[in-house]
């Protein structure tokens, strides 16, 4: 099918895969992301879906290749989607099929909008420095740490930087999702070649979540060639991943090793008065009426874990503010998240279902519809008993009414806190991936509890105090 297809087919082939997406994913993740986006064209390959921008970038992120998989499935010829502003008119009449396509940035992710604390102070001067001297300051920077907490914004700054003060350098940002799908799409339709001449011609490649990479050995050998090439030649190389190098043992040591070869920068969690900064930044956005300052040391309090919690704190605190037409108070704050509407609880407060779900599923690089489908593919599998297992040590729920939660058994359920407690040894990749959870969620006390203390934990009745 070519650029030239009509509006009607267009239409036709995007309504049948949005029903396809209505069936497999939540409700509430359709209203939200998938059901603001219209097709409006067709170029190369790929559909071109508009989307409003606080939407295009997480659906980028997260469901593009859920999107273009749906496409496929009512059109072969098609084999991708491409998000972006406007119509087809709006778009570049012609794209350099020498380079790849970038990944849309968010208009916040710049430095002047970054929020520095502490927590982030080293990462966000290396990426300065970086963004001041491609290719000499440090090379490759490799940013880590738990989702949340800024790694994402980094590269969008380091790319906005370049793409402002050097018009004329190529710079490309991507996923190592994306990463992974142009080149298994160009094994299948252009050939390996293409591919090459189009990712080692960079002078900046910036690639997010990294770690999706492991277990792909394929990918991984034309990963380690395209950064042969670059920094060779001298490019810039900035890679961003939940982890640092030396825990992602899953892939290949030459991968690991070349990921060392220049600046490994930790993010950790926000302090409280980056988190206040942060959220002076939000209300300065959103434009509540905030008669207390104080009320946002409250939000802070209630939201220890990350920056995207802290968001939906500051949101749901705006929404209930909106609802009740009263300015924002502490008081407030305390009725809007005091009652578990909070993503985060503050202190020793249970985190629900979907938040647990949702942090292990973005820790393991899986969509969350996947924990609650009936797939078992190894990796689903694990991510899921992960995800059965953190609800029954984190919440007071029984193992029933955890099954429920998974449209499974509350034998289902067993099992899979039994397998998980069996992998708990110290250092284990098991071990690691409950504390990277835990870490985003700000659940800080320790993970081994032991296996016979959760399980024998009477049905319905109160979780066992953690250790700290």
């Amino acid at each position: 099918m070519s650029g030239q297809a009509s509006n009607s087919e267009i239409a036709a082939i995007w309504e049948a895969a949005r029903e396809e997406l209505r069936a497999s994913v939540p409700p509430a993740t359709f209203e939200l992301w998938i059901d603001p986006l219209e097709a409006v064209g067709v170029q190369g390959t790929s559909v071109l879906l508009t989307a409003p921008p606080a939407v295009r970038s997480w659906v980028e992120r997260r469901y593009a290749g859920r999107l273009a998989a749906a496409v496929r499935e009512q059109a072969p010829s098609l084999t991708g989607v491409a998000l972006v502003e406007g119509s087809l008119e709006d778009q570049p009449a012609q794209a350099d099929p020498r380079v790849p396509a970038s990944l849309p940035i968010d208009p916040a992710h710049n430095f002047d909008r970054f929020v520095i604390g502490p927590s982030n102070r080293l990462a966000h001067a290396a990426s300065l420095a970086v963004a001041e001297l491609p290719g000499e300051a440090y090379n490759p920077l490799f940013l880590h740490g738990p989702p949340g907490l800024g790694k994402t914004h980094l590269l969008g700054a380091i790319a906005d930087y370049l793409r402002r003060s050097s018009p004329q350098m190529t710079v490309h940002i991507t996923t190592a999702e994306r990463f992974t799908t142009e080149f298994v799409t160009a094994l299948r339709h252009d050939g390996p070649a293409r591919f090459k001449e189009r990712y080692r011609t960079l002078d900046a490649l910036l690639i997010d979540d990294v770690q999706v990479l492991e277990g792909k050995p394929q990918t991984e050998e034309e990963f380690v060639h395209t950064f042969n090439a670059l920094f060779g030649a001298g490019k810039q190389i900035v890679i961003a991943s939940d982890r640092p190098p030396a825990s992602l043992a899953q892939l290949a040591d030459r991968l690991r090793d070349r990921f060392q070869w220049g600046l490994t920068v930790e993010l950790q969690p926000p302090d409280l008065r980056t988190r206040i900064a942060l959220l002076w930044r939000m209300a300065a956005r959103s434009a509540p009426e905030l008669s207390e300052p104080g009320a946002l040391r409250e939000i802070a309090g209630q939201a220890p874990g990350n920056v995207r919690l802290l968001e939906g704190a500051m949101t749901r605190v705006v929404a209930v503010a909106s609802m009740m037409s009263e300015p924002i108070t502490t008081p407030l704050v305390r009725e809007a998240l005091g009652s578990g509407g909070t993503p985060q609880p503050s202190t020793g407060g249970a985190p629900s279902v979907s938040a647990i779900q949702d942090a292990v599923a973005s820790v393991l690089g899986v969509a969350r519809a996947d924990l609650l489908s009936a797939r078992r593919t190894p990796r689903i599998a694990r991510a899921r008993q992960l995800a059965m297992y953190l609800c029954r040590e984190l919440t007071p729920l029984s193992l029933s009414q955890i099954a429920r939660e998974f449209d499974r058994d509350h034998s289902t359920v067993l099992h899979a806190i039994r397998a998980v407690s069996k992998r708990l040894e110290p250092g284990s990749e098991t071990s690691q991936a409950i504390h990277r959870v835990r870490s985003s969620l700000g659940t800080t006390s320790s993970v081994e509890l032991g296996a016979d203390a959760d399980l024998h934990r009477p049905e319905g009745g109160p979780q066992p105090p953690s250790t700290p």
